[in-house]
């Protein structure tokens, strides 16, 4: 199901950035001879042409995920209704060999000692069987911490009603977007029964900087608007102040609402801007916002099981050193360096670091270097060449 991360995972590129471009590489084409500059031109023409191929290619894997959507569709389905309790799962439906069981087996042998004891004391209570699985989505919001930071205590109650978060992509001839939809049983908070964010994408390379194309890219989105119950609208608080008469001196109290911080601002986003102008604090927040919808529909709604569970929290953490800028792994390799003496390190995590690591500094640091290096060694031929005749025009004096 991940179909956007590149084009070994088949997908979309990073929604919030560009390929880095090493420094000095227009100094290094401006140093080439004419005819060779004019070989890399034609090369480039044809590197263009690749990229709308590419381009072609991934309009067709949205269209294979939309294909195999309506093939996921019916068990996440019956996940729905395993979390909402609408439907018990069978005997057979339930087993399941973990990699745990022998922790397991032992938690439940304390389990039944401690019911033992409860029993003979006179203090057991039968266990109580709650309705399918209570809090599924708000425990997967509290853990993951892109949409923890995003929760706020008041939201808690309101996603306690979350059933399902579905992933509808668009159909053939449209333009290429995937929706978001939040289905949520009736509720004391607002009227919708399903609340929808739409992301819109664009999937060919960009006149002006056509080898920055590595997939599909979130362009912009469009939430929805929430019907909220009178006085339960949490994406705003309601504030007194006092306001003295400059003349009389008197003080009325006056009051009026203001932006509250909620997950639920998460359906009202800022719009990107048609000429590309934005503020800073606006780029940011709508390149966040490209962020965590491409997680959602990327992580969040085919794995939802595994991050109830924090096993796929285990499976990113063990891909977050490799995701960090280079300056950061350089201190944290400093810091860390006693910890590696100890051995704890999985081999292969550390292997796999280490050949991303050496791949940024290669781009970063290696190439810049070699490119100077060459100017430098052209600079001095041609300074040497030009002080060697001086002192040819002196002998023959």
């Amino acid at each position: 199901m991940d179909a956007s991360k590149g084009k070994g995972d088949q997908g979309m590129q990073n929604p919030v950035g560009q390929m880095d471009k090493p420094v000095g590489f227009h100094f290094m084409e401006s140093m080439l001879p004419k005819a060779v500059k004019r070989r890399v031109h034609a090369l480039k023409r044809l590197q263009v042409q690749c990229a709308n191929i590419e381009a072609k290619f991934y309009e067709e894997v949205h269209e294979l995920e939309r294909k195999y959507a309506a093939l996921y569709q019916p068990l996440f389905e019956k996940r729905r209704d395993i979390v909402t309790g609408s439907v018990q799962p069978t005997d057979a439906e339930c087993e399941w060999h973990s990699d745990r069981e022998e922790e397991e087996e032992l938690a439940e042998e304390v389990k039944e000692k401690a019911s033992i004891e409860d029993a003979k004391k006179g203090e057991a209570t039968p266990e109580e069987d709650p309705k399918g699985i209570p809090e599924f989505w708000l425990t997967i919001f509290r853990s993951v911490d892109m949409l923890s930071d995003m929760l706020q205590e008041h939201d808690e109650p309101i996603l306690k009603h979350l059933k399902d978060i579905q992933v509808k992509f668009s159909e053939p001839g449209q333009p290429m977007s995937f929706t978001l939809e939040f289905h949520f049983e009736p509720n004391g908070y607002f009227n919708n029964a399903v609340l929808t964010k739409v992301y819109k994408m664009k999937s060919e390379p960009d006149a002006s900087e056509p080898f920055s194309f590595e997939g599909p890219e979130i362009i912009d989105c469009e939430g929805c608007q929430i019907d909220w119950h009178k006085g339960k609208d949490v994406t705003v608080k309601t504030i007194k102040k006092k306001q003295k008469h400059k003349g009389r001196g008197t003080v009325r109290t006056v009051t009026k609402q203001v932006p509250n911080d909620s997950f639920f601002n998460f359906f009202n986003p800022v719009k990107a801007s048609p000429d590309g102008e934005m503020d800073e604090d606006s780029e940011f927040t709508l390149a966040t916002d490209f962020e965590i919808g491409h997680f959602f529909r990327e992580r969040i709604v085919p794995r939802a099981v595994l991050y109830f569970t924090g096993e796929a929290l285990e499976d990113d953490d063990s891909f977050e050193e490799e995701e960090l800028e280079e300056g950061d792994e350089e201190e944290q390799d400093e810091e860390g360096d006693d910890d590696d003496d100890d051995g704890d390190l999985d081999p292969k995590k550390k292997e796999k670091s280490t050949a991303a690591k050496m791949g940024r500094i290669f781009i970063k640091k290696v190439i810049p270097k070699a490119v100077k290096m060459i100017a430098k060694v052209l600079e001095d031929g041609s300074s040497s060449s030009e002080e060697e005749e001086p002192e040819d025009e002196e002998a023959q004096d």
